[in-house]
């Protein structure tokens, strides 16, 4: 390594840890001055701090710092995948996991060209994990340690033996003497033979959820994307993609302690982001109703997307059945009504612009009912004389109302509550129902001129 450039890097982290306590012990120091009056108890506490702080001064010379380091190396383990993410009073193994293949077809911990590497155990010791991640063109300290280059170390220990005893230390970063597992652990027993099983842990991936984090963050809160994002606002141009992650959630681990987690779950604040798992809402393209007789049959594609809105009205009519019949209820009832008028003349649009051949409904195997017929494939009037004397004569209209009421009084039907002739023909000639029917023949005309 030329000029041992990390060596230097090392030298500074150790500075950057040794200034703040020097400047905290100097204001402490003059507190404890500012109160003493008595000049024989000044001189002993003027003389007793300056031993304080060259001891402190010593403590943070860079060989006896990272001999100290070195010792305290074994109270933390840099790891992949670490085990108290799982439940924070479990005392078994993390794991140390580097490998990276290139060819996966599967997202995870493998996949990542260079990982970001977690630090677990005593919090008070990882001001040793920032050491070891410190990094020069790419590789870490303990990277570098690991595959048998102790030259940014070398410089700067004054023997064999110290620098020896350096990378020993260090290194029990990397070595779980004792793996274990723990009761507050997942744990699966899996069969690989008679009575025989492995047991397997698995372990939460803080590599994959930090590399996710920085994505999502950068994709976020970075100043490109915020640029980004003004250009979208604004409505203009911008030559980079828009990147969003919709329906993220949060999960908060460790409280109002992370670092009792791991270091990289203190960096992100305790915060994992998690991608949405919800199944994916398919729409369905709607098809010709040639299948059923009529579209208002119990299983048609309309009955369907209006189940819904039918069953909350259901419910409504039978929290009022006991009550007087006053505008309000009246007013409720309408508006569920209107909406489940409002889903039909949609489903009719639907059908109406489909991008099929025009006069489906004269081809053979249709078993759709005459008016329905007349209603859904309005086109067919311009090739087919008959159907279009039929459709200007215009009593298909009364029977499609009819067939809406009575459908109606059917999907309400309860035992609690009875529907007959009244409420059919209240469903068959509501307001919005005849403006809708008009609408729709008027736009229909409107289209054929």
């Amino acid at each position: 390594m030329e000029d041992n450039e990390f060596g230097r890097i090392i030298v500074r982290y150790i500075e950057s840890r040794r200034q703040p306590k020097l400047e905290a012990f100097d204001k402490e120091a003059e507190k404890r001055l500012a109160g003493l009056t008595d000049s024989e108890q000044l001189a002993a506490a003027q003389q007793e701090i300056a031993q304080q702080r060259r001891e402190l001064e010593q403590r943070y010379e860079v060989r006896n710092w990272l001999t100290d380091a070195a010792s305290r190396a074994g109270q933390i383990s840099l790891v992949t995948h670490a085990l108290k993410f799982t439940h924070s009073d479990a005392k078994g193994s993390s794991v140390f996991l580097p490998t990276v293949v290139s060819d996966s077809a599967y997202l995870s911990t493998a996949t990542l060209r260079n990982p970001a590497i977690d630090a677990v155990g005593n919090a008070a010791a990882l001001d040793v994990a920032k050491l070891l991640q410190t990094e020069y063109e790419g590789e870490s300290l303990i990277a570098a340690i690991n595959r048998g280059d102790d030259s940014p170390l070398a410089a700067l220990a004054e023997s064999d033996q110290q620098l020896q005893q350096w990378i020993s230390g260090f290194k029990q970063v990397l070595v779980d003497k004792q793996p274990s597992s723990h009761k507050l652990a997942k744990q699966l027993y899996f069969p690989v033979g008679d009575n025989d099983y492995h047991l397997l842990s698995p372990l939460f991936s803080s590599s994959l959820a930090h590399a996710m984090h920085q994505r999502i963050a950068d994709a976020r809160f970075s100043e490109a994307a915020k640029e980004i994002y003004g250009a979208f606002k604004a409505g203009v141009w911008h030559s980079a993609p828009r990147v969003s992650y919709p329906n993220t959630a949060v999960q908060n681990i460790g409280g109002t302690k992370p670092q009792n987690i791991s270091y990289l779950n203190s960096v992100r604040g305790g915060r994992t982001w998690l991608l949405s798992c919800a199944a994916p809402s398919w729409e369905i393209t709607p098809k010709p109703p040639t299948k059923h007789k009529s579209i208002f049959h119990e299983n048609s594609d309309f009955s369907r997307m209006a189940r819904p809105i039918v069953r909350e009205l259901r419910h409504y009519l039978l929290s009022v059945k006991q009550l007087e019949n006053t505008k309000e209820i009246r007013d409720h009832r309408l508006a569920f009504t209107d909406e489940i008028i409002d889903t039909l003349f949609n489903y009719v649009a639907e059908i109406q612009n489909l991008d099929v051949q025009v006069g489906w409904s004269a081809e053979e195997g249709c078993q759709l009912k005459r008016s329905q017929q007349l209603w859904l494939d309005a086109g067919r009037a311009e090739k087919d004389e008959d159907f279009k004397f039929e459709r200007e004569g215009g009593d298909w209209q009364k029977e499609i109302a009819l067939d809406f009421g009575v459908w109606l009084n059917r999907r309400l039907q309860h035992e609690e509550l009875k529907f007959g002739e009244v409420e059919r023909r209240e469903w068959s000639t509501a307001k919005l129902f005849k403006q809708r029917l008009r609408e729709f023949e008027q736009d229909l005309q409107e289209g054929l001129v």
